[in-house]
């Protein structure tokens, strides 16, 4: 809004012409209103939830201690999220609306079954089925919009919406110039390979099922992340600065062209909402750092992994998000290698075996009689060289 009405070619407004700028605007403006806002939403979500989140009974004192926190925290990150690129964000660039639709299409599904939850003072929400099929959903349309993004690959962050009297119209306008002027063979429908110079493994129409599988599974590994107080938003806060990092520089010929990455006209402005998500995420640390006052649920981390997961589909980044994002993979993958390992070891011995002592893998080390916060501390140090590790490899060619 700001920057449609402001960004000017000189004097002091020419600095809304910066994605910089803009980027620390936006993150500025997220944090305050979360720090500012954050104790009256805390407050309201108290008195309307009264026992707050149920806790699952795992056999750990320090989870049931937790009984009585307020949960839905997310809807804090999400109003300063909004607030953020609203304000700050080029709104005619297509990106920033297939990224916010994922996001806030997430954060609607775990609201629902947070708001399940709640109400029945039960553990169980939302059928796993109705809740994977319509994040299934949700990404197969999202990953369709980005390829004929991709496909038509010109400067469509400057689009003049004006053109356009209809969704209907913009997207039939992409598969058109999409058929007639494929900027390079396999960019769309092609997914690019870390360590490769201008590599695209070429998948055609499976990319959407490639996208998909990307984003759902980014979702659910941060949802699995949350079970300890700031455990999943800081990783989050990291993953987010590294992937605004690779928007900014794949959106920048200049940039792209010297460390010999995909250059993805339009994506550079994602940086601004990504600072948005930045500024939102550590006001809201401010109230969930250990011992939290309120807990982000289902409402915020479905709707954090849809983001970034989007935003790496979006970018030409998606194996690199197995590594910035290696903290969530390790989560997930301890809860499929439990239920996998204990299923196969039953069907064959009669008896079920585990892996870990819980999972995922912060509750096995709660097993441990780990404190909390050292958990907590220990996998943020992970996340940190995750998300440096994975940044390199924009270099590593």
């Amino acid at each position: 809004m700001l920057y449609e009405l402001l960004a000017a070619d000189d004097g002091f407004l020419r600095l809304f012409n910066f994605l910089t700028f803009r980027f620390g605007l936006a993150l500025i403006t997220a944090f305050l209103f979360a720090v500012i806002a954050g104790g009256r939403l805390i407050k309201i979500l108290s008195v309307r939830q009264g026992k707050g989140q149920p806790i699952r009974d795992l056999s750990l004192e320090a989870q049931l201690s937790k009984q009585g926190t307020p949960t839905m925290g997310g809807l804090m990150i999400w109003i300063g999220v909004l607030l953020g690129t609203v304000l700050f964000a080029d709104l005619q660039n297509p990106y920033v609306w297939v990224v916010l639709a994922v996001a806030l299409s997430y954060a609607v599904i775990g609201f629902l079954d947070d708001y399940a939850k709640v109400a029945k003072q039960s553990a169980d929400g939302v059928s796993a089925r109705v809740r994977l099929g319509a994040e299934f959903l949700i990404a197969a349309i999202a990953g369709a919009l980005i390829m004929g993004l991709h496909g038509a690959h010109t400067p469509l962050g400057h689009a003049d919406w004006g053109d356009f009297n209809s969704v209907a119209q913009w997207i039939a306008s992409l598969a058109a110039e999409t058929s007639m002027q494929p900027n390079e063979p396999n960019f769309s429908g092609g997914v690019a390979v870390p360590f490769v110079n201008d590599y695209f493994i070429p998948l055609g129409g499976f990319f959407v099922l490639f996208a998909m599988i990307v984003v759902v599974g980014s979702a659910n590994a941060v949802n699995f992340t949350d079970g300890l107080d700031g455990l999943a938003i800081v990783p989050m806060i990291l993953a987010a600065s590294a992937y605004a990092v690779i928007a900014y520089l794949t959106g920048n010929f200049v940039f792209a062209d010297y460390l010999g990455i995909q250059f993805t006209p339009g994506t550079g402005e994602l940086a601004v909402l990504l600072g948005a998500m930045i500024g939102a995420g550590l006001g809201f640390l401010w109230y969930n750092a250990y011992p939290a006052r309120v807990f982000m649920g289902d409402t915020g981390s479905l709707g954090l992994g849809g983001m970034i997961g989007v935003v790496a589909v979006a970018v030409k980044h998606e194996f690199a998000l197995a590594i910035i994002g290696g903290l969530f993979v390790l989560e997930a993958l301890s809860v499929m290698l439990q239920v996998s390992w204990f299923k196969l070891t039953k069907r064959f011995t009669g008896t079920g075996q585990r892996i870990f002592l819980m999972a995922p893998l912060h509750h096995h080390f709660q097993k441990k009689n780990w404190p909390e916060t050292h958990i907590v501390t220990r996998f943020w140090i992970l996340s940190i060289l995750f998300a440096l590790l994975g940044l390199s490899t924009l270099k590593l060619r």
